[in-house]
């Protein structure tokens, strides 16, 4: 996130290493902290909800620190060429393996509705599987298994977050072409548009997952339906949180002039992340809401 411009529009030339640093084993600790605490929480554990969001709270401030370190070097003209390419294939890399993240748990999604339930439609019910069973997604279990709940159709809420989540998109667009264009108010302005987006998007899936636990009875143990509804839907909110915490940095960067038209790779690949973002939702508000 760190490489800018760096001191008097000199580029260093040669190619800085940095010094040892304890950030990445802290950060994984804190990551370690956080899924067990998630672990815990979903079992119904006392303590899991605290155990997780101690976690959560020690992977920011590991990622605010390790951060503000990756910005000091950038504004002291440490950053070269070559530094700006690493960062750009590291960030390049780093989304490509969240494309896979998530392409694992749609594979799921997409096992599980439509090879394993066409398949077990075809045993013999009463012989293999129970009476009342029916080849249907979502299906409910055996009886008395699953309690009964209701699908998360896309209105309104998936579809408010969908516009939401596309005009964010629009919105740092432009903030960009802003900061090319060397219009750093513009860019200010089109920007802090972008976080409130995001942050807003937030506000209404928490709403969601209120709607759907009070009205609908769907719930984490639903059946897989469930699972991985939540899954799905949470993993990906919990990246547009992540995301909307870099923009908001970014935005914090810009307001203090850290960014030039020709130096901003910490905002192009706060950027990339985003729009990654946005391409995963559309994923799921066609696939989880719709079909």
């Amino acid at each position: 996130m760190g490489a800018g411009h760096s001191v008097n529009g000199n580029e260093a030339p040669y190619y800085y290493v940095p010094a040892f640093s304890s950030h990445p084993v802290r950060t994984s600790a804190a990551i370690l902290i956080m899924l067990i605490g998630a672990v815990a929480w979903i079992n119904h554990s006392v303590t899991g909800k605290w155990i997780f969001l101690t976690g959560l709270l020690l992977l920011f401030v590991m990622l605010f620190l390790w951060f503000g370190d990756a910005i000091r070097e950038s504004e002291n003209g440490l950053n070269s060429k070559r530094i700006d390419a690493s960062y750009r294939w590291g960030m390049g890399w780093f989304i490509f393996s969240e494309v896979m993240f998530f392409a694992a748990f749609f594979g799921s999604l997409w096992y599980a509705r439509e090879v394993t339930t066409p398949w077990l439609s075809d045993f013999d019910h009463r012989l293999f599987l129970w009476p009342d069973f029916s080849g249907q997604w979502p299906n409910f279990g055996p009886a008395g298994v699953v309690e009964h709940f209701e699908t998360m159709g896309p209105f309104w809420l998936p579809t408010i977050n969908t516009i939401l989540l596309l005009t964010s998109g629009l919105t740092l667009t432009i903030s960009h072409h802003a900061l090319r264009a060397s219009k750093r108010g513009a860019s200010i302005f089109w920007l802090f548009l972008t976080v409130v987006l995001g942050f807003t998007f937030l506000y209404f899936q928490a709403a969601e997952y209120v709607h759907a636990y009070a009205d609908l009875n769907l719930r984490f143990d639903s059946g897989i339906y469930g699972s991985l509804f939540y899954m799905l839907t949470g993993f990906h909110g919990f990246h547009v949180l992540l995301g909307a915490t870099m923009l908001t940095i970014i935005l914090l960067r810009l307001i203090r002039g850290h960014f030039t038209a020709d130096h901003h790779f910490g905002f192009e690949g706060a950027a990339w992340y985003w729009h990654f973002v946005d391409v995963v939702w559309l994923g799921l508000y066609l696939f989880v809401y719709w079909f």
